[in-house]
């Protein structure tokens, strides 16, 4: 049996506790402890296996240590693992000297990790919702700044493909200029990791003084911008706010990005086959 692990603040309440749990109780606390890193993969059922319990002390468990339900208890536990003190991105980098192979492996690690993630922090009905949104848009803005500024202009390429006016520019006030022309027909996208960035929430707010619906997309943690905005698609919470450089979190932008443009091109692609394959011709000549 591995030594067990405390580095997060949820694993720490569990141990803290375990001298007063019921034998149930402890078995799975012990089976979290030491295998910490496979519970966010693990089902309920998967979990009442290796301790030997029954499903229901898992869910019963979960209520216990005050979480509310297991399936929130994996995303906190998962987002406290992503981010302790040994986490990529952080500063405490500068303490190992990895091979340029050995980061390699913990970049693709940890973006495979954050991706899988959204599954547990995005809504169905919310996804649903801004689909709909998108899907009936006149015109749509995108807005983030520093590294949500990636995810903005992929989404600008993406949704410029199937037709739609698409705006999104770096210069706040040009942005300024453009959200005083909308109405209720236009959707505004913020995309802020913290959710606290005046520039997006500026836009934001002034978006839906105009009639147009504002869709975030923004870590869980209750910010201004995921309490105001129309729809929330969050996302797991997955990098500090003080980092190196936005990688996971930027994964996890441009994850829900994908979708959004994926399931649109679901709905009307059929209605764009000629331009994709005139663009496409176009690209093939330029390669000439």
């Amino acid at each position: 049996m591995g030594e067990i692990n405390m580095t997060t603040a949820l694993l720490t309440r569990i141990n803290e506790r375990l001298p007063q749990f019921s034998k149930t109780e402890k078995k799975i606390s012990i089976y979290i402890l030491h295998h910490a890193e496979l519970i966010p993969n693990m089902t309920t059922k998967e979990l009442a296996e290796k301790a030997d319990v029954s499903e229901a002390s898992v869910i019963r468990f979960a209520k216990t240590i005050g979480v509310g339900s297991f399936k929130t208890f994996k995303l906190s536990l998962a987002q406290e693992l992503a981010v302790q003190e040994d986490y990529i991105t952080d500063f405490s980098i500068l303490q190992k000297k990895d091979s340029p192979y050995e980061l390699f492996q913990k970049v693709v690690h940890v973006n495979k990790n954050a991706v899988e993630l959204v599954m547990e922090s995005l809504d169905r009905k919310e996804l649903n919702e801004a689909v709909t949104a998108l899907k009936n848009a006149r015109k749509i803005v995108f807005y983030g700044v520093g590294g949500s500024s990636i995810a903005a202009m992929d989404a600008l390429y993406k949704f410029t493909k199937l037709g739609y006016q698409v705006e999104f520019n770096l210069d706040f006030h040009y942005m300024l200029s453009k959200i005083p022309h909308f109405n209720e027909e236009d959707v505004f996208i913020a995309i802020s990791m913290s959710g606290k960035t005046k520039d997006v929430l500026d836009l934001a707010r002034l978006s839906q003084k105009k009639g147009a619906k504002v869709i975030a997309i923004t870590n869980m943690s209750k910010s201004p911008l995921y309490k105001e905005a129309d729809i929330c698609l969050a996302t797991p919470y997955v990098e500090q706010d003080f980092r190196i450089g936005s990688i996971t979190s930027r994964m996890t932008q441009l994850t829900i990005v994908d979708s959004l443009y994926i399931s649109i091109f679901n709905i009307i692609g059929e209605n764009v086959l000629d331009e994709y394959q005139e663009a496409r011709e176009q690209v093939v000549k330029l390669r000439r």
